[in-house]
């Protein structure tokens, strides 16, 4: 929860790995991941970070990674979702991490 309103800079990195044994998960051109850091919850266009990753079957895990700066008023908060559209069940590792920091008011 942001202490002060301000400007903060976020960072999430992410290490994903297929439910199913890499060998046997079977990709296709439209499989990717998606990572937003997103404001209250609310996944807005211009007031949210987003990246997205496809995925390569050779890989035994992906990392995912977003980064950027976002407006805050005091009180609101920042959070971490990911958009599963590969059809597959992934897990996020230990070692994933998110961070804030306020950069200026």
């Amino acid at each position: 929860m942001a202490p002060v309103s301000g400007y903060y800079i976020f960072s999430a990195r992410l290490y994903v790995v297929p439910q199913i044994h890499p060998t046997r998960y079977q990709s296709r051109a439209r499989d990717r991941l998606r990572l937003l850091i997103c404001v209250e919850s609310l996944c807005r266009q211009k007031s949210s970070l987003e990246t997205v990753r496809s995925l390569d079957k050779t890989s035994e895990y992906f990392t995912i990674s977003v980064s950027g700066i976002l407006f805050l008023q005091a009180g609101q908060y920042a959070s971490v979702f990911i958009d599963n559209a590969t059809g597959s069940s992934f897990i996020v590792r230990s070692g994933s991490d998110f961070r804030g920091v306020l950069l200026g008011i």
